[in-house]
């Protein structure tokens, strides 16, 4: 084998976008019995099985490296036909990006609105964690991503971002209820605590670095799996937690939510992960984005004078 027919390596990209082997053969206006036998074909001429026959369809491990190179070609083919003026109609950039909920919540939508307009680009935003974030640059299913992560994914560049502040918070009534009457290194551990899932740890690394020692936070625990959720759950009083600054400060500014430890905080370092391809379109966003994050982010060189987690931290 000296080549990956493009018929068929698009049909199996096609196949893993649409989930199935109908919905493909409907978008590339085949019948699904030649979807099925270019994907074969495909799969004879690597030697490797490509797909799960599932419902959706996954991409094997070979599979996976296939997508990739169908998303490559397919967005440097989209580029070289607008560079030379015969693409096929109004046919805009589709740039899929992968971004942490409390990015996408705060400074990551206003910073695309600042991508030109011309030409055109369709964004296609995931919403994920940072060990999904990785597995979708892995896979093929993005083209760049907001990460906490700051060793690149094969084939990928990385760029630092800035630093984006949690605040410790809690509501008047909540704190009041909770945690007068003693120290806050006494009291802080048990008190009910709000956590974006089950994977969050950043609230227990607060309490951790607080109470030396302690196992980390309570474990009477809320799980709110949006970034405006988690905050509003926390201005309400079901519990305490670690707010975006960008959130935190207008509820600070109007009463709403008290800091429990004014002075202390905790940074998490955000980076810019993208394909090392020569695509205008994706080197413009990787711009855009990196100039809003440097306002809207602290600098990634400016002390924290909070803790700091060590390796992984949160990207909710």
């Amino acid at each position: 084998m000296d080549q990956l027919p493009l018929d068929q390596v698009r049909t199996l990209l096609a196949v893993i976008d649409a989930g199935t082997f109908d919905a493909a053969a409907e978008a590339l206006h085949v019948t699904p019995s030649a979807v099925s036998q270019r994907v074969k074909t495909l799969e004879r001429r690597t030697g490797r099985v490509l797909l799960t026959r599932t419902k959706p369809v996954r991409p094997t491990e070979s599979g996976e490296v296939v997508v990739r190179y169908a998303r490559r070609l397919a967005a440097l083919e989209r580029d070289a036909l607008t560079e030379l003026g015969i693409a096929g109609g109004p046919d805009p950039a589709r740039l899929p990006v992968a971004v942490n909920a409390d990015s996408l919540a705060t400074w990551f939508l206003p910073a695309l609105t600042r991508v030109p307009r011309d030409p055109p680009v369709c964004f296609e935003l995931h919403r994920e964690d940072e060990a999904h974030t990785a597995a979708l640059l892995r896979d093929g299913q993005v083209m760049a991503a907001v990460t906490s992560s700051a060793e690149p994914v094969a084939g990928c560049t990385v760029r630092p971002l800035g630093l984006a502040r949690y605040l410790p918070l809690a509501s008047p009534p909540f704190a009041a209820r909770h945690l007068s009457g003693g120290p806050l290194e006494e009291l802080l551990p048990d008190a009910p605590v709000i956590v974006f899932d089950r994977r969050d740890e950043l609230q227990d690394r607060f309490v951790r670095a607080l109470v030396p020692g302690a196992p980390g936070a309570s474990p009477v625990r809320h799980l709110v799996p949006t970034s405006e959720g988690f905050r509003d759950a926390v201005t309400a009083g079901l519990g305490w937690g670690l707010v975006p600054e960008p959130q935190a400060l207008p509820l600070l500014r109007s009463g709403a939510l008290t800091d429990l430890a004014p002075g202390r905080h905790v940074d998490v370092p955000l980076y810019w992960q993208q394909w090392k391809l020569d695509v205008p379109a994706l080197a413009l966003v990787a711009r855009t984005v990196a100039a809003a994050a440097a306002e809207s982010l602290h600098p990634a060189d400016l002390p924290g004078s909070g803790p700091r987690p060590d390796g992984a931290t949160r990207t909710r």
